[in-house]
């Protein structure tokens, strides 16, 4: 257990096994301006030992050996007041060099609450969401602009600028161009074309040209209008012929066929293989990776009780423990959190989440989790009903399906701001017009979006 010796404003614990993972974090933390106030470990930690170092954050590195133990320190860790941040233990042992370095400056951000991660020297982040207004214009950028100087260096260095036809015009008879006193005084358009006329009178012309003798063309004669045609009284006309002789009707050679009578209830408006009523294949889709499970614990813990569509979560981790991932969301959130099994249905109200080689199917009572090699599809959702929200790692091959779905009617969002350790996902959503925001931010739409909806019965 060690103490830094600098004093501070923000005391953090470390929770970590001894190792390579509890080096790399202490590292990180020792140039993040944190009072290191306890490092140990977790699973032979006391828990009034965690309560009584008044740590204001906890930063923990997650392997299946803590499981147990978090579970133990839960009553101090899971105070509101409380900033946890999880890290990935053998990721976290395998930095070194510049990705360290990056993860140290993500962390200190994440911890003092700003959004600083560049490193000393470098110019700020451009802002990634478009802003109102029209953008600024040449006009604007130079205005007060001081054009004297330019003026006079141009008046100084016109005699030496070679000449053209322009100013030989001597040799045509016309008088030379003569540029105005100062450049710097405007010239109208009339002084300018006046200064281009010629002065000197023009010489007559010595010989007539000799004339034309006229052609005499013959005029052609006029055609005399034609009387006018008189179609006698019209009062009597009529479109029927009086002396043409009725037309019999002639019976059909046979009877036509008995169409049978249309039956109605014979018709159905159901879709014998679309969803069923309270079985709609919509859901939340959450994408997750590096930086994934701290989004992950805020956007679930913002979510209220009773969501009219189910929740899916898929973010891969390195050796797959989806099921270590289930009990730590299990602590934060309100609704219900569990591992998606190949055959079962994805239930409205409860967060699923999804193995690498989980898939989705459309079945008559809604989503149906199966085994997929080519894993998860979001063409699969109902775009009317659902949303994907990328967060912090995500991939980027799912960007174009995520867009694809947004076109057709879902509701696709990325997470900005503090702890997005990887955004180059949520990014590409976001410069696309798509929603931002912190993972609680979203969670709040997504609770707005679809409680108004379970109200509607929709």
């Amino acid at each position: 257990m060690s103490v830094s010796e600098a004093p501070p404003t923000l005391a953090v614990a470390l929770l970590a096994r001894p190792g390579k993972a509890r080096e790399r974090l202490r590292e990180a933390l020792d140039h993040a301006d944190v009072q290191l106030v306890l490092e140990d470990d977790p699973t032979v930690l006391d828990l009034e030992a965690l309560r009584a170092a008044g740590a204001q954050a906890v930063v923990v590195a997650l392997e299946p050996a803590i499981e147990d133990a978090l579970e133990r320190l839960d009553p101090v860790l899971s105070a509101p007041e409380l900033t946890l941040v999880f890290d990935e233990a053998d990721v976290a042992a395998r930095r070194d060099g510049w990705d360290a370095q990056r993860w140290g400056r993500h962390l200190a951000a994440k911890l003092h609450g700003h959004q600083r991660v560049l490193p000393p020297g470098a110019e700020d982040e451009p802002a990634l969401l478009p802003e109102p207004g029209l953008p600024v214009t040449p006009e604007q950028l130079h205005a007060g602009a001081a054009l004297e100087r330019h003026l006079q260096e141009a008046d100084q260095r016109a005699p030496s600028v070679p000449a053209d036809t322009l100013y030989a015009a001597q040799e045509a008879g016309l008088p030379a161009y003569q540029p105005p006193a100062s450049l710097s005084e405007p010239m109208s358009l009339e002084e300018a074309l006046a200064a281009l006329q010629p002065t000197a009178p023009v010489a007559p012309v010595t010989s007539a040209p000799e004339p034309v003798p006229a052609v005499q063309v013959p005029a052609e004669p006029v055609p005399a209008t034609p009387p006018p045609v008189s179609f006698g009284d019209h009062t009597r006309w009529s479109l029927v012929d009086e002396d043409a002789a009725p037309v019999q009707a002639v019976a059909p050679a046979t009877a036509p066929p008995v169409v049978p009578a249309f039956e109605a209830s014979a018709l159905s408006l159901v879709d014998l293989d679309a969803p069923a009523e309270g079985g709609r294949a919509g859901a939340v889709l959450v994408l997750a990776g590096i930086g994934g499970p701290d989004a992950l614990r805020r956007l679930l813990g913002a979510l209220p009780e009773g969501l009219a569509v189910p929740v899916l979560v898929h973010m891969r981790l390195d050796g797959g423990r989806y099921g270590n991932l289930v009990k730590q969301m299990a602590r934060v959130s309100p609704l219900p959190v569990l591992l998606a099994e190949t055959g079962h249905t994805a239930r409205p109200g409860q967060v699923y989440i999804l193995a690498d080689e989980t898939g989705l199917q459309v079945q008559r009572d809604g989503l149906h989790f199966i085994s997929s090699s080519t894993g998860l599809q979001l063409s699969t959702l109902d775009a009317a009903h659902s949303a994907v929200v990328l967060l912090s790692g995500a991939e980027l091959g799912h960007v174009d399906a995520a867009l694809d779905l947004a076109a057709a009617g879902a509701w696709v969002a990325g997470q900005t701001g503090e702890g997005c350790y990887d955004p180059a996902a949520a990014t590409a959503v976001v410069a696309a017009g798509m929603a931002a925001g912190e993972p609680q931010e979203l969670a709040q739409v997504i609770a707005a979006r679809w409680a108004s909806e379970e109200g509607d019965g929709q």
